[in-house]
């Protein structure tokens, strides 16, 4: 065998190596994700969901008041990573209507959705950040800290 059709051999041989690391759709990138999501209903505060989720995952939540047949909300979310952003699905049912929207959000984005017949009349603010993010940990140190307290102050002079 001589050395062009030997390295020809070696080459194609190493393209299969190399596509077998290429990601197909079938192997999406799976991340932890939190979502927070405010719902308002003619403005008024009605649900207010923090959840974690997994991209390529089916997110359910429902709030079921104890006894009651109909949940007070129910919610789906369905996140897939693409590239730099996160291309959502998100459905919202309640006792009186439901909604659907599509949308592409960015980590640490937050987006106001209008899911009414009428703007206000069922609106959804989302936010979505990467758990394993310094802004993650940064907001879940800001929740822990209970208002009005001062955890450390320290000054030169």
């Amino acid at each position: 065998m001589d050395r062009t059709s030997l390295l020809k051999t070696w080459l194609a041989g190493l393209a299969l190596v190399l596509l077998a690391f290429v990601p197909t759709p079938a192997q999406a990138r799976s991340e932890p994700l939190y979502f927070a999501l405010e719902v308002r209903r003619d403005g008024r505060l009605i649900a207010q969901p923090k959840l974690l989720g997994e991209a390529g995952r089916t997110l359910r939540a429902e709030r079921r008041r104890p006894g009651a047949l109909v949940p007070d909300y129910r919610l789906v979310l369905t996140p897939r990573g693409e590239g730099d952003s996160f291309q959502l699905e998100l459905d919202l049912s309640l006792p009186e209507g439901q909604g659907h929207s599509q949308l592409a959000l960015l980590h640490g984005q937050e987006r106001k959705l209008q899911l009414g017949r009428v703007p206000g009349e069922l609106e959804v603010s989302l936010l979505l950040m990467k758990v394993d993010s310094p802004e993650f940990r940064a907001l879940m140190q800001l929740t822990d800290e209970a208002p009005g307290t001062v955890q450390s102050v320290s000054s030169s002079m």
